[in-house]
């Protein structure tokens, strides 16, 4: 199982690479879809990659805001949905 740093990395690479802008580093905090990192269809490719890096399933009740805002908050869900399968 990945440490949440590591997931962070994974995360954060991913967003980057996939990012709309030109960037190349975004803070941990920083509003993802406000900053026009990603878009609506960057959100689905999105999820796609947190299921097939970490496992994980995102219910149509899972896909609030608050949880894809940042890549804290993505974090912080990734590892909230691990925890719930161990």
């Amino acid at each position: 199982m990945e440490n949440k740093n590591d997931i962070k990395k994974e995360i954060k690479r991913y967003i980057l690479e996939a990012s709309l802008s030109e960037v190349k580093d975004v803070a941990d905090d920083a509003l993802i879809f406000e900053n026009g990192l990603l878009d609506s269809m960057g959100l689905l490719f999105l999820i796609e990659f947190l299921g097939e890096t970490f496992k994980v399933e995102v219910n149509d009740e899972e896909l609030n805001p608050k949880n894809f805002e940042s890549i804290n908050n993505i974090v912080s869900f990734v590892n909230n949905k691990i925890a719930v399968k161990v």
